[in-house]
């Protein structure tokens, strides 16, 4: 089923180009934040019946397909090795330099356990700067603590 999510999202990327939508335009028309829109749209997310329909509307999706927007999917969209695409590799350099600052600064304010990737915002934003823009990220996660038993 993740070949066939995967397939889905790129089918939406040709469409979403075709009719020259932003992720912006597409998260007003599904009715949630870019990120969590853009994430669905790739398959890493499940949509809602309501929200699969609105999807359908706007790419011209078959009903089939709207079944597949709904299904959960298996996360991880990224191979296992070392990612290559320059973007995405910033991304795991950021992590293979600061996650283990992260990691002490987290639990030394919050204690022994982990920031939620389930119940979790992200905002991204441009910030302009004379310098060349910035990409500007939020990321807030649910802090939970492991249990003791």
């Amino acid at each position: 089923m993740n070949e066939a999510k995967t397939a889905l999202g790129q089918k939406i990327l040709a469409i979403k180009q075709a009719k020259g939508l932003s992720w912006n335009d597409i998260a007003a028309r599904l009715g949630h934040a870019p990120v969590w829109s853009c994430a669905a749209c790739l398959g890493q997310m499940s949509m809602t019946a309501e929200t699969a329909a609105k999807a359908c509307a706007l790419f011209g999706l078959s009903d089939e397909e709207g079944e597949l927007l709904q299904a959960i999917p298996y996360r991880g969209s990224l191979p296992t090795e070392v990612p290559t695409d320059p973007l995405i590799y910033r991304f795991y350099e950021l992590v293979m330099v600061y996650g283990t600052t992260w990691k002490e600064l987290i639990q030394e304010e919050f204690g022994d356990g982990i920031m939620s990737a389930i119940d979790f915002d992200m905002t991204l934003e441009r910030q302009p700067d004379q310098k060349g823009d910035r990409v500007k990220l939020g990321l807030s996660g649910k802090f939970l603590a492991y249990k003791r038993y």
